[in-house]
C-alpha cells in the first residue's frame, strides 16, 4: 500500500524561454542563438519531472493563471504523468516566466524571471488536499510565512500516526533572502544551498553545515550541494558525509541541476535507501543532467 504514496512538491512553476549561446552576449549586441526552447521550469516543478522520470509517483502544489503559457505547462505536467490535482487556479495574475541564456561553453546559466502578480498557494489551499495520499512533501522556500503554517499542518497530521506512517517533511532554501531561514527548523531534510551558505560567511559544504546545523530540529538531516565539488550532509549522529561530483564528458546545460540533486535524493530517502547513497545518487544523476538539454535523458542514465 505505501509503495503507491506520492511525493508532493510545493513551489513555483513557471515558463522557461531558454536560449541556447555559444558564448554569453554583450550588452547593446544582436546576435543568434544555437537553439532556442520553451520547457516547464520552476525549482519545485523541475523536481517532480526528475521524480516521475526516476519512477516516483508524485504530485506538484504551485499557482497557475489560465492562458496559453499554462495550457503548456499542464500539457507538459500531463506528459510526465505528474498530479496537478492540488494546482491551484488563480483568478488575478500571469503565470509567471524565465528567460534563461544557457552558455555550453562556460557551464553558465543566467535566468530573467518575471515573477508577477500570481499570488502563492496559501496554507488554506493546502488545507483542503488530502494528506494521506503522500509519505514525503517539499517545499522550495517562497512565501514562507504561510508554508511554515502548512508544514505545522502536516506536523498535526503526523503526530496522530506511528513513525512509519508519518509524512517526510523536507524543504529548500536556496536564495539569501532573510524570511526564507525561519524554514531551518521545519525540515526532517533541509537541503540548503551554495548562495546561502556562502551568505552566512562559510567557504565550504562541510563548513556550512557544521556551522548551520543548530539551526536544524532534534533529528533532522542538513544537505549542502556545491557544484563540481560534489555534496556533503550532516545527520543527527554527527557524521559528515561526502559524495564527490559526477561531472559530465562535456557540460551543456547546467538549469535545473540543483532541482535534479534535490529529486534524487528525496527519491533515494523515501524510498528507504541511506544517506551516502542519497547523496552519491543526487550528485551522479545531477552531474549527469549537465550533459545533456532538458530532462530527457534522465531515464537513461538511471536505467
Amino acid at each position: 500500500m505505501d509503495e503507491q504514496k506520492k511525493v508532493l512538491c510545493v513551489g513555483l512553476v513557471c515558463l522557461d524561454i531558454i536560449n541556447v549561446v555559444d558564448k554569453y552576449p554583450e550588452e547593446d549586441s544582436d546576435s543568434r542563438c544555437l537553439s532556442q526552447r520553451w520547457q516547464r521550469g520552476g525549482n519545485a516543478s523541475n523536481s517532480c519531472t526528475v521524480l516521475s522520470l526516476l519512477g516516483a509517483p508524485c504530485a506538484f502544489m504551485g499557482s497557475l493563471a489560465t492562458g496559453p503559457m499554462a495550457d503548456f505547462i499542464m500539457a507538459d505536467f500531463s506528459r510526465r504523468a505528474i498530479d496537478v490535482t492540488p494546482v491551484v487556479w488563480q483568478v488575478k495574475g500571469q503565470t509567471p516566466c524565465a528567460c534563461c541564456v544557457v552558455c555550453p561553453s562556460s557551464g553558465s546559466r543566467t535566468v530573467f524571471l518575471y515573477d508577477t502578480d500570481l499570488p502563492d498557494v496559501t496554507v488554506e489551499n493546502f488545507s483542503r488536499v488530502n494528506l494521506h495520499q503522500f509519505k514525503w512533501i517539499h517545499w522550495e522556500g517562497r512565501n514562507v510565512d504561510e508554508q511554515v503554517k502548512m508544514i505545522q499542518q502536516v506536523q498535526m497530521y503526523n503526530s496522530k500516526l506511528p513513525q512509519q506512517q508519518r509524512i517526510t517533511v523536507s524543504v529548500e532554501i536556496e536564495k539569501t533572502r532573510q524570511p526564507l531561514y525561519q524554514l531551518f527548523p521545519y525540515g526532517d531534510v533541509v537541503f540548503v544551498s551554495k548562495d546561502v551558505s556562502r551568505y552566512f560567511g562559510f567557504q565550504s559544504a562541510e563548513e556550512a553545515l557544521k556551522g548551520l546545523y543548530n539551526r536544524v530540529k532534534k533529528g533532522a538531516i542538513l544537505i549542502c550541494a556545491w557544484a563540481e565539488k560534489g555534496a556533503d550532509a550532516l545527520g543527527p549522529d554527527g557524521l559528515l558525509i561526502h559524495s564527490d561530483a559526477f561531472p559530465p564528458e562535456s557540460l551543456v546545460d547546467t538549469l535545473g541541476a540543483g532541482d535534479t540533486f534535490n529529486a534524487s535524493v528525496i527519491y533515494t530517502l523515501s524510498n528507504g535507501g541511506s544517506l551516502q547513497d542519497a547523496l552519491t545518487f543526487g550528485c551522479q544523476v545531477a552531474g549527469a543532467k549537465c550533459g545533456f538539454h532538458g530532462y530527457d535523458g534522465i531515464s537513461r542514465v538511471t536505467n
